[in-house]
């Protein structure tokens, strides 16, 4: 299995960036993984338009048979070691790749959703989706440690 974050819109904040890389490299010595910013869309009043747009971007990103799991605030949440048999789990079912999609301000478009297998929450509270990057990639760089008995992670 080969994870990839698929992403709208990408990283301003230098520091927030650096900190993603080194996640992202640490990753590495679990999971093949790989980072793909697609363009946001600039669509002022019209979100839905921004989202269609975004959404068709987001989806030339994912191939027939991918796993597709949207970040979504009404997605399911984990704790740290129930997402790490989560990624265990999947690492076994899938043939090809999980993709995790952030999406952009507005969030996704209807054809997003209806393409994706399932949905996963941070948390109730909303942040910055460089942020929401940021912690996902720390997420799976905990659940790699986790699934090898490394002295990460503790309970």
């Amino acid at each position: 299995m080969k994870i990839k974050l698929v992403c709208v819109g990408g990283v301003r904040d230098s520091a927030i960036a650096s900190a993603i890389d080194m996640y992202a490299k640490r990753i590495g010595h679990y999971w093949p993984f790989s980072i793909v910013n697609v363009a946001d869309v600039r669509s002022p009043g019209a979100a839905e338009r921004q989202k269609s747009l975004e959404g068709a971007k987001l989806l030339a990103e994912v191939a027939p048979g991918d796993f597709l799991l949207l970040l979504d605030e009404r997605g399911r949440q984990y704790g740290s070691r129930e997402f790490s048999d989560f990624l265990a789990r999947k690492a076994v079912e899938l043939p090809r790749n999980l993709i995790l999609a952030v999406g952009g301000p507005y969030g996704f478009s209807k054809e997003v959703y209806d393409r994706s297998d399932a949905m996963l929450s941070l948390s109730k509270m909303t942040f910055p989706h460089e942020l929401v990057r940021l912690f996902l990639c720390e997420q799976i760089y905990r659940a790699g440690t986790i699934q090898r008995g490394e002295p990460y992670h503790h309970d």
